[in-house]
């Protein structure tokens, strides 16, 4: 029975454990970011097709020519050899992962935050975010740091988690692309209005589903009540489909008041509410990793659960 168990694990849980470890021991690389190169490879793209219009259908190529031909590829190999099939898993779902690069960054702002330096803290914010962070208090800091990391959660780490169970390391790199592409060309600006509105569709489409089990296993998690009542009466305030449960569900499980209005651009947005609770600390920040970090391992058991079930 126990090998039959083990060999259910195999395909998706163990590969994925490896995955997660390897992120927690090396973290993203240092001097060349694979990204990085996907992100010029990405505008080349982009001036190419532009030559063509600035329309959706156009979007629609570019995005194709950007994504799908890398996915192909990762997909060809995987099948060229089992061992090498399973290396490619490994490496794809690291690759697509960001756990530790967001825990470092969260850290990197809790630190000085907790010691006074608010303005050390204020810095290192404007690093991940894109709001204006000059004048924020504290509280202000902290509640844009743990917005980032429940939100994160979601796009670094469940979304490659969900699409690397459904279609392996392939399907964890058409998410981390997606997403890439979503933050390259998924703008309301003249520019990207038309050009970027598949990229921004197809990682709504994309994130649709692990968004939600995202919401769901940050309120198992934490204050599971509170956090359902959040989800069912926030989410749908927030712009983006896929933030809002995330968010209104997180905020709800640390028991803590987020959103609420933002400088973006050097223009007030009058956010939402969200959660129920005290105003966000210092100390809440690793509360939130914390939370991040226990629905991994929930993900692992239920997947490993999932898959010997299915194969049982």
């Amino acid at each position: 029975m126990l090998p039959l168990f083990l060999a259910a694990l195999l395909p998706i849980a163990v590969p994925m454990a490896l995955s997660l470890l390897l992120d927690r021991l090396l973290g993203e690389p240092r001097r060349f970011h694979p990204l990085v190169g996907f992100g010029r490879y990405a505008a080349k793209v982009e001036h190419l097709m532009r030559r063509f219009g600035a329309n959706r259908g156009v979007g629609l190529l570019a995005w194709s020519l950007a994504v799908l031909p890398w996915v192909a590829v990762a997909g060809s190999l995987k099948e060229a050899d089992a061992w090498l099939g399973l290396g490619i898993d490994i490496g794809l779902l690291y690759f697509a992962l960001g756990n530790r690069s967001l825990a470092e960054h969260a850290r990197a702002i809790a630190e000085p935050l907790a010691q006074g330096d608010l303005a050390a803290a204020r810095q290192r914010l404007s690093w991940i975010v894109s709001r204006d962070t000059t004048e924020l208090d504290e509280s202000g800091v902290a509640k844009a740091t743990i917005e980032s990391v429940l939100e994160n959660g979601n796009d670094a780490i469940f979304g490659a988690l969900f699409w690397f169970a459904l279609l392996g390391g392939p399907g964890a790199l058409m998410f981390r692309l997606a997403n890439t592409l979503d933050a390259m060309w998924g703008y309301r600006t003249e520019r990207y209005l038309r050009f970027g509105w598949a990229a921004a569709r197809i990682d709504d489409v994309l994130n649709f589903i692990p968004a939600r089990l995202t919401a769901l296993s940050y309120a198992l998690l934490g204050h599971t009540a509170n956090a359902l009542r959040c989800w069912r009466t926030q989410a749908s305030t927030w712009d983006s489909p896929n933030a809002g449960p995330v968010m209104a569900a997180g905020a709800g499980a640390l028991d803590l008041s987020l959103g609420g209005p933002a400088i973006y651009h050097g223009h007030l947005e009058t956010r939402p509410p969200l959660g129920a609770g005290a105003p966000a600390r210092a100390k809440d920040i690793d509360k939130a990793l914390a939370l991040v970090g226990n629905s991994i391992w929930l993900w692992l058991v239920a997947t490993a659960v999932v898959g010997a079930v299915l194969h049982a």
